[in-house]
């Protein structure tokens, strides 16, 4: 025990020594910086002091971790500290350390233009302040120059997140399984860091994507960190989960083969993924269509997303209603008519779950009750729905609801109680939102608090089952943990893409084979797209990718059967004239020649309404 206490104190020495020497060098290095000296990253390379403090607080970890400790409090993901490490740490000064790692980061900022160095120069250049590249949700990239000055601070900032993002042995069991701020070591410090660092934190994990799963995988697993991060460093972090997991699954299991009837497609999947678990299903997809011709290289299991995204809500099965305006679908309360209603759900979660995690986007949007469901269990959000989430599901209904809070009840006639009454095939019965709420009269005092809860009930409560066994469904191929990284809206472009189709963005990322771009087919060709209305544009995009959504980074990022694949127009030969065909494995279209814009038009027209629903055709 002497010996090990010693070895503590020693490497407590050296973390104080280092640090010292740490502050001198990184000073010294952004002081070259502003004074001219080129900051690439070979003449700003690591001084290997920092190098030496990242390895002695990783020491310090190792060596302050019994390996006999409960099993129960190990964790994976966020390293443990043991009372022991956090009273070395309180009796080594790094904080002074952590202040010049904030000042030389504020001034890169300031190199790169994030931010302005005094609160004069602020109010000197207010036109500045309204600059969009300024705004870290835009993702804002590092000049190299930068960048490397930058990465030349890696160290430092692995080393901050060694000493303050890891949990207290001490700290409450609840708090620990939840990672709140509370039961880390310096939550507090973190989150300042990451907050005023959050631009400069975001270029380094583009350029270095594998931190998050090293020195900076605080920044995914707890939840208050995952708001700093932009949407695309957070959907390349999943992707490469998604990968690794495919890749074991593949490995056990094989490919996931589907053999599918085109005219029953919803039912055909349904059986057969029944019968397969949790890891068969992450495996790789192929499908084939009965009587068809192809194999699947991608383009078939878009297709197959495609059509199951639109039977899902298919009102024969009754397992959603649409809102109002009908862009959106939420779970059935009435869809127990189906007495396999739960088992459906969950079938339905998994083709969400299995297109999520293979990259597949589906023409599907949930209700935002559904989309905060996936956060629930890691504490982000607590989902307390309000009247405003009603007016886009019963716009009627919300009016009620607002007139209740604007007006007095007595003056609108109104005799209310804490209770709310469903109808089931005509037959009615009275639910108490609170215990007795039946004989609990609402006042104006509570009426914001009855309106509350019947929303809840709508949105939630009485729709629970549904939402709980569509979840199950999804989390079977893709775990919380990974999922909750996302805000719901994220979550909405990850299921569904990008809303609009731009057509400038297609032609700036198309390919020509046998064709040129001024060529009066090409011309021509693009006259028409841009001419087209936003369904026959979605409908050209599912002849020739079969997928009708935009990828999320746009076409630059369109998948094919080589991965990144750009739409390509080949050269068709033979008659003028002759019907265009496509090949949605490798994104590309047969364009022959037509003797006028008008004939293309109309050959362009029938191929997309009358080819969509074949691969032979197609």
């Amino acid at each position: 025990m002497q010996t090990h206490y010693n070895q503590l104190r020693a490497a407590a020495q050296v973390v104080g020594d280092s640090s010292d020497d740490a502050e001198g060098s990184a000073v010294t290095s952004v002081s070259g910086a502003i004074n001219g000296t080129p900051s690439s990253a070979v003449t700003l390379s690591t001084n290997t002091t920092e190098l030496k403090l990242l390895r002695v607080t990783q020491t310090l970890h190792s060596l302050c971790t019994d390996p006999n400790r409960d099993q129960s409090k190990k964790n994976d993901e966020i390293p443990t500290a043991s009372q022991e490490l956090v009273d070395l740490l309180e009796g080594i000064d790094l904080e002074s350390l952590w202040e010049q790692l904030n000042a030389c980061l504020s001034i890169v900022s300031v190199l790169e233009g994030v931010t302005k160095l005094t609160e004069e120069e602020d109010k000197l250049n207010t036109d500045d302040d309204d600059d969009d590249d300024s705004n870290p949700k835009e993702g804002k990239k590092l000049q190299n120059s930068v960048a490397g000055l930058l990465t030349r601070f890696l160290p430092i900032i692995e080393a901050f997140f060694v000493v303050n993002a890891c949990l207290l042995d001490s700290a409450d069991e609840e708090a620990r399984k939840g990672y709140t701020v509370e039961a880390l070591v310096g939550g507090e410090s973190l989150m300042k860091f990451i907050q005023t660092n959050k631009v400069l934190l975001n270029a380094l994990l583009r350029s270095t994507p594998s931190l998050l799963d090293k020195g900076l995988r605080a920044m995914v697993h707890i939840p208050r960190c995952t708001v700093f991060l932009d949407f695309d460093v957070k959907r390349f972090w999943f992707k490469q989960q998604m990968r690794k997991l495919r890749s074991q699954a593949s490995r056990r299991h094989g490919s996931l083969r589907l053999a599918i009837r085109r005219t029953f497609v919803f039912e055909d999947a349904y059986r057969q993924l029944s019968l397969r678990n949790a890891d068969e299903l992450r495996g790789r997809l192929h499908v084939t269509f009965a009587n068809e011709e192809g194999v699947d290289a991608g383009g078939l299991s878009r297709e197959f997303f495609g059509i199951l995204a639109k039977e899902m809500f298919n009102p024969n099965y009754a397992l959603f209603t649409s809102t109002e305006d009908g862009c959106t679908f939420q779970p059935n309360q009435r869809s127990s008519i189906n007495r396999d209603h739960l088992d459906y759900f969950r079938f339905v979660g998994r083709i969400v779950g299995k297109a999520v995690a293979d990259g597949f986007l589906l023409d599907a949007h949930f209700t935002r009750n559904i989309a905060l469901s996936f956060h629930e269990h890691r504490l982000i959000l607590h989902f307390k729905p309000t009247y405003h989430d009603m007016q886009a599901i019963d716009p009627d209904y919300y009016k009620n609801l607002k007139m209740i809070l604007d007006y007095n009840l007595e003056d609108i006639g109104l005799d209310l109680t804490f209770s709310t009454i469903t109808h089931w095939f005509g037959r009615s019965q009275t639910v108490d939102l609170v215990p007795n709420g039946r004989n609990i009269p609402v006042t104006d005092k509570d009426k914001e608090k009855y309106v509350n809860l019947v929303c809840q009930h709508r949105m939630t409560t009485a729709i629970e089952m549904q939402i709980k066994a569509y979840l199950d469904g999804f989390y079977d191929l893709i775990k919380p943990k990974l999922i909750s990284i996302f805000t719901p809206k994220e979550l909405e472009l990850l299921i569904s893409g990008m809303p609009e189709i731009d057509i400038a963005d297609l032609k700036k990322n198309t390919d020509y084979q046998g064709y040129r771009v001024a060529d009066k087919e090409i011309v021509w060709f693009w006259n028409i797209m841009f001419s087209l209305s936003k369904s026959d544009k979605a409908a050209f995009l599912q002849f020739v990718t079969g997928s009708s959504k935009v990828p999320l980074n746009g076409f630059s990022d369109l998948q094919g059967m080589r991965g990144t694949q750009k739409f390509a127009i080949h050269k068709a030969s033979g008659p003028t004239g002759a019907l265009m065909s496509a090949h949605t494995c490798f994104n590309s279209l047969d364009l022959p020649t037509y003797s006028s814009e008008e004939e293309m038009k109309e050959k362009l027209l029938y191929a997309i309404t009358e080819g969509a629903g074949s691969f032979q055709f197609s």
